[in-house]
């Protein structure tokens, strides 16, 4: 049976979209009919789907869609149950159309003799090529379930250190878009009037009132032009970003960086050592679980290294020497990395390398965080203190000309 993508109209002429599974077209139609609808057009999913049903935006899954949807397969598999019986029930329980859809697309080409594996393809924007190995080596080692359990793990570890990052940066950047705005409407607003009153005077000012005066009158004036330009800048930015020498010379400067560089390191590393771990442990050969491994790696630098290390590990080389004849990756998973080598339990040491790395980055983000709070706190402080005392100033010299 394959799946069909259908759309009909009911007794009252609304427009209904759906997927349902048969034999042919001609069976959908006497379906439908037998609802009670009148149906439009009928198009098989499979041949549908390379073509117009992978790319529209809504057939991308988030990372906790894919966890969810790997561990339901894993979980039903493990159970027993074939795997076209198993897309099935889990299509069934889905709630999107397009994931319906793409389930029953992959169904289809179950049934068809081919592998899971191979149905996967249909949709790579779904699963990248990563997953794709990872399943194929599960269903040649017969351990398809223990395989998809461990992507689960993988995709939900992933998430919930990407969610936990992205909360603990939530704060920060709101305390720092007030901040920036309350500076600017006092500059632009408040202390324009204010001020006045010592200007209308005609007595010297003193010099921090005077700046700030100025500073006032710049924002005032050219603030439209600042802004203006900062979205140019914005703009060129991300024009250049399209250039692979200019984003490789950015990903130079990042690693030089103090703390972007242990960020920056500590991010890519993990994500390469848990992926190639968790494809050495399912299988895949260490040169095609290489090469799958630097599709994670953001960094151009790091990936180009990771590709140097491939070729020497091609030519006979070991993988712990090849990646630290770089100098970019940590000692410690180098190091890791060779025992490993020795003792034969290469993805296990891989493993404990991309904890230890997980645990770095997490404790080098909160301790950033920490430090970048109260370190807000005070500068916006500062630049309030210095507000007022430019304010206050002129009073004092005011207070001490009357009292002469």
């Amino acid at each position: 049976m394959s799946a069909f993508e259908y759309s009909a109209l009911d007794h009252k002429g609304r427009s209904q979209k759906g997927v349902l599974e048969g034999d042919h077209a001609r069976q959908i139609r006497t379906q439908l009919r037998d609802r009670g609808l009148t149906p439009l057009s009928v198009v098989a999913v499979h041949q549908n789907t390379p073509q117009k049903t992978a790319k529209p935006s809504n057939l991308r899954l988030s990372a906790t869609e894919l966890a969810l949807l790997t561990r339901q397969l894993a979980t039903l598999i493990s159970a027993g149950m074939a795997i076209d019986e198993t897309l099935q029930a889990v299509a069934q329980q889905a709630e999107r159309k397009s994931m319906i859809s793409m389930l029953l697309a992959v169904r289809a080409k179950v049934t068809e003799g081919h592998s899971l594996a191979e149905g996967l393809t249909l949709f790579p924007k779904v699963f990248p090529k990563m997953f794709q190995a990872t399943v194929t080596a599960g269903e040649q080692s017969g351990h398809l379930a223990l395989i998809l359990e461990r992507l689960a793990d993988y995709t939900e570890n992933r998430q919930h250190l990407r969610q936990k990052t992205l909360l603990a940066l939530f704060y920060p950047a709101l305390l720092t878009l007030v901040a920036v705005v309350v500076m600017v409407g006092l500059l632009t607003f408040v202390v324009p009037q204010v001020v006045q009153v010592f200007v209308s005077m005609k007595q010297s000012l003193p010099w921090l009132t005077q700046a700030l005066i100025d500073f006032s009158y710049f924002l005032r004036h050219w603030g439209g032009v600042l802004l203006l330009l900062l979205l140019l800048a914005v703009w060129m930015w991300r024009y250049a970003w399209r250039w692979l020498a200019f984003r490789c010379w950015v990903h130079r400067q990042f690693l030089h960086w103090p703390v972007i560089s242990r960020l920056v390191r500590g991010a890519n590393v993990a994500r390469f050592t848990r992926t190639l771990s968790i494809l050495l442990d399912s299988g895949v050969p260490l040169l095609e679980a290489l090469s799958l491994s630097q599709e994670v790696v953001s960094n151009c630098l790091l990936r180009q290294a990771v590709v140097d290390a491939s070729e020497e590990v091609r030519q006979g080389g070991s993988l712990s020497a090849a990646l630290g004849k770089s100098g970019l990756f940590p000692p410690m998973m180098v190091h890791l990395i060779a025992s490993g080598e020795n003792s034969g339990q290469l993805a296990q040491m891989l493993n404990r390398a991309a904890v230890h790395q997980e645990r770095e980055l997490e404790t080098v983000i909160a301790v950033v965080l920490g430090l970048f709070e109260p370190l807000l706190i005070l500068f916006m402080g500062g630049l309030v203190l210095l507000i007022v005392l430019a304010i206050l100033l002129p009073i004092f010299d005011l207070n001490q000309l009357v009292g002469a």
